[in-house]
C-alpha cells in the first residue's frame, strides 16, 4: 500500500487555533483510518496466502466500501457480510462495492451479533474456504498497530488530540503512540456509555446525536458552514 506523508490544515475557529490531520486525502478511495485499518490485515491475509477477504458491516458502512476498493487493487475477493436486507444493496455505499467485486451476503440483525463468535467464524470459514477474516471496522490488533503510525514526527508538537470513537481501533492505536506531552479525547459516535482506562485519555459520550448516522438539522448545518469557511469535507456519519 501507498506511503504515508501527512497533510495538516491549520484553521482558526471561535478564537482556537485547530490543526485538522487531512487523512480524507491520504487516498481517492481508501482514506482516513480505513488505510491503516486495512493496511497489516492484507499484509498478514498475504503472508497466510489467503485468496479473499471477508468482512462485516452495516448498509452504510464506509469500511465495507473501502475494503472492496482495496481488496480489488490487491488481488484478493472480497466478501461483505451485510446486516440487514437485499434491499439495501441498491443503495450508493453497497453499490459501490459491489462494483468493486464484492459479494454481498445479506444477514439478520440476531446472526449479525454473532459476529465475535467462534462458532461462527469457523462456519464462515467452511463457507468461503481460504478466506482471511476481518472484524467489523477492522476492529483487531493489526488494525490498531496500523493507527498507531496516525501520529508521527510531524505531529509532535501538538498537546491535545481529538478523534472520534466508534469501535476504539483508531482511538487505542493513537492512545499507543502518544508522546508525553500529549493527551487524547475520544468523542463518542454510538449511543452508549464508552469508558477508557488508557493514559492521558478521556472519552466525551455526549456528542453522537443519537447514535451512529444520526444527525439534527442542526448538526447538518454546522457541516454546511464548515465546509463553506474552511472546504474541509465533514462527514455527518
Amino acid at each position: 500500500m501507498l506511503s504515508y506523508k501527512p497533510i495538516i490544515d491549520q484553521i482558526s475557529y471561535k478564537g482556537c487555533r485547530i490543526s485538522v490531520l487531512r487523512l480524507d486525502l491520504l487516498h481517492p478511495q481508501i482514506s482516513g483510518n480505513k488505510w491503516f485499518k486495512l493496511k497489516y490485515n492484507l499484509e498478514q491475509a498475504k503472508h497466510e496466502h489467503k485468496d479473499a477477504i471477508l468482512t462485516f458491516g452495516g448498509a452504510f458502512s464506509n469500511h465495507i466500501a473501502a475494503t472492496a476498493f482495496a481488496c480489488k487493487e490487491a488481488g484478493f475477493k472480497s466478501i461483505g457480510i451485510i446486516r440487514g436486507e437485499t434491499t439495501s444493496a441498491g443503495n450508493p455505499t453497497l453499490s459501490y462495492a459491489g462494483e468493486n467485486g464484492m459479494e454481498l451476503h445479506f444477514i439478520s440483525r440476531e446472526e449479525y451479533k454473532l459476529k465475535h463468535e467462534t462458532a461462527y467464524l469457523k462456519k464462515l470459514e467452511q463457507q468461503f474456504p481460504n478466506c482471511y477474516i476481518i472484524p467489523e471496522g477492522g476492529d483487531n490488533v493489526l488494525g490498531q498497530k496500523g493507527c498507531e503510525e496516525i501520529l508521527n514526527i510531524e505531529t509532535d508538537m501538538y498537546s491535545s488530540v481529538f478523534c472520534a470513537y466508534g469501535t476504539g481501533t483508531t482511538f487505542k492505536g493513537i492512545a499507543n503512540s502518544l508522546k508525553s506531552q500529549q493527551t487524547l479525547t475520544g468523542v463518542n459516535v454510538l449511543n452508549y456509555e464508552a469508558l477508557t482506562d488508557l493514559p492521558r485519555s478521556v472519552i466525551l459520550n455526549q456528542y453522537h446525536f443519537g447514535g451512529y448516522a444520526r444527525h439534527t438539522q442542526d448538526l447538518l448545518n454546522f457541516k454546511t458552514h464548515f465546509e463553506k469557511q474552511f472546504s474541509i469535507p465533514l462527514d455527518y456519519v
